[in-house]
């Protein structure tokens, strides 16, 4: 591995010559691997009764695993129903810390390709309200379909600069997670991409970035939230350096002490001001715990005597004034010949296409959406045909007619490539496949032909 003379001079200076060697050495190691399971699909104690690989519990999360770099769990029927999330395990610990509850608005402003909002929305189980962000339209492509696939129905993603959205929302969200721009140190070991576009992309350039984003991140959380800060870089100044700066020109903040165990070390106070304050914030080394490079750190915002600025929605239930009711009677009637569920929400139309977002979205005029909350599918003909993303986010027993495959058939490997099956037996009509009890998407059967409705864009090759 060739890292950048200039990185390996200054983290020299930084760490002195006997953690720097130990430092070094971590390079020489393999990296670790690991997955979070979505316990909006599954319990983990469900999951591991269940799971394919070996899996070692990562000490900083409660839904983390490490499993072998042998495995490919990205090519695992489990993975295409959502049950977890590949991401590298220092990666989780931003998340772990924002600590998302139930009824919490939430905002991940740098989201793409997913991993955090994938998180968060687990801890929200539902309720409240997940705005994910990025401004790069390509990356939110991804992060569109991962929230999709984990069967997310409570998350609105935008492609916008952090500025047009704090103008839009005010003070709006009660947590911000800002999982800045960043040189990329801490992945070098893990992608070698890293390290060659690290010349182009140096501490330099990016501090100018963060805080930009920084002070729209301030604009966008409520008095009295949180606002979590993480970058995959050890970079001074894009970390301790970063945070004192802010704090000595937003004074209302404070930092708040957070979780560490597994070998996660106290931020460097002397790297930046001496503030010792900086101690409360994380440093996750290669050559100390079983994982990449990254940084925390959480911020509580003040509490003010004004209300915060929130420009809020419409919140009636199961109506909307932008869906004829004649469409939104023909949905419920949908709903009721084949699920056994409500669905409940604020819905919208666009074009013949229905939405359901959550009843705490604010306006939304005037940005780019990516995802328009939960997409429940389209109106033809005067009737109603549902969406991949609506199936993938209900449960085995929320559908009437259900074809449930297991994950060592070839049955399941067929309608994910997007194959015709032929399963005698089966009742005629819509139909939704699952693997192992956990669903797919939608198939339709008919004496035994099973036509597959799987999404072209989301099937296997081999």
């Amino acid at each position: 591995m060739k890292l950048p003379l200039e990185f390996l001079e200054k983290m020299r200076n930084l760490l002195g010559e006997e953690e720097y060697k130990q430092f070094m050495d971590s390079f020489n190691k393999p990296r670790f691997y690991g997955l979070r399971i979505n316990t909006l699909k599954i319990k983990v104690e469900d999951f591991i009764k269940i799971s394919p690989f070996k899996l070692v519990p990562i000490p900083w999360t409660r839904d983390g695993f490490y499993y072998s770099g042998d495995n490919s769990p990205g090519k695992h029927p489990y993975y295409h129903a959502g049950l977890y999330y590949i991401q590298e395990p220092s990666a989780m610990y931003p998340g772990f810390v924002a600590n998302a509850k139930p009824g919490e608005r939430i905002l991940d402003l740098c989201a793409a390709p997913g991993g955090k909002s994938v998180q968060l929305a687990a801890g929200l189980e539902g309720k409240g309200i997940l705005v994910s962000n990025d401004i790069n339209a390509d990356r939110v492509k991804a992060l569109v379909k991962n929230i999709e696939l984990c069967g997310i129905r409570n998350a609105i993603v935008t492609n916008e600069t952090p500025d047009n959205l704090a103008s839009r929302f005010g003070a709006f969200f009660d947590k911000v997670l800002v999982d800045a721009p960043c040189s990329g140190e801490g992945m070098f070991r893990k992608d070698e991409e890293a390290q060659r576009s690290w010349s182009n992309f140096k501490s330099d350039k990016c501090v100018l970035m963060q805080r930009d984003i920084l002070e729209s991140a301030d604009k966008l959380l409520k008095p009295g939230g949180y606002m979590i800060y993480s970058t995959c870089t050890f970079s001074p100044e894009e970390d301790e350096m970063m945070i004192s700066q802010f704090l000595q020109k937003h004074r209302d903040y404070t930092i708040c002490g957070i979780p560490k165990c597994g070998g996660i070390d106290d931020g460097r106070p002397n790297w930046s001001d001496e503030n010792g304050e900086l101690i409360k914030t994380s440093r996750l080394w290669p050559h100390k715990l079983d994982g990449e490079g990254h940084f925390t750190a959480m911020l509580k915002k003040g509490e003010k005597d004004t209300l915060a600025h929130e420009k809020l929605g419409f919140t009636g239930k199961n109506t909307s004034s932008k869906v004829d009711i004649n469409l939104l009677n023909e949905f419920f009637k949908f709903t009721k010949e084949n699920f056994n569920c409500e669905i409940d929400g604020r819905f919208e139309l666009m074009g013949n296409h229905l939405y359901c977002l959550p009843h705490e979205t604010p306006s939304l005029d005037g940005l780019k959406i990516a995802k328009f909350g939960w997409y429940l599918g389209e109106f033809g003909k005067g009737k109603f045909n549902p969406s991949h993303s609506m199936v993938i986010s209900l449960k085995k027993e929320d559908i009437n007619n259900v074809m449930d495959l297991s994950s060592n058939s070839n049955e399941v490997l067929s309608y994910l490539k997007g194959e015709t099956l032929i399963i005698e037996g089966q009742d005629n009509g819509l139909t939704c496949v699952c693997v192992d009890g956990y669903t797919l998407g939608w198939a339709k059967s008919n004496g035994g032909i099973v036509k597959n409705l799987y999404p072209k864009g989301w099937r296997r090759m081999c």
